[in-house]
């Protein structure tokens, strides 16, 4: 069975800046609003099994929502597509700001 791994706030932002790293929020278009962790692309968990193919196997791939929950569920669907390094923000966006982190505008 194809798992995922999950991340912490601390570590992802200590390697945020690799060219392989792919961050992506699968909040709603409401919370992306109010910003999301620098550099990442929305793609709403709803429409990740349309988008997903569009991601490369080959780059480390970084969920993330609220706290954690549908970030989950994002980084387990792509496991079983068979993406081998997918990782989950344990806590979401409310583990990187109670980290001291912060957010910028979706670009």
């Amino acid at each position: 069975m194809s798992a995922f791994m999950t991340i912490d706030a601390v570590t992802l932002h200590g390697i945020i800046k690799q060219d392989n790293l792919v961050l992506i929020d699968v909040r709603n278009d409401d919370e992306v609003a109010r910003g999301v962790i620098q550099g990442a692309q929305h793609i709403p968990l709803a429409s990740l099994p349309q988008l997903f193919d569009k991601l490369s196997k080959k780059s480390s791939i970084v969920f993330y929502c609220h706290s954690g929950v549908r970030s989950a569920h994002a980084a387990s669907y792509l496991a079983e597509q068979d993406y081998k390094d997918v990782y989950n923000l344990a806590g979401g966006i409310i583990a990187w700001a109670n980290a001291g982190y912060t957010f910028s505008a979706l670009k």
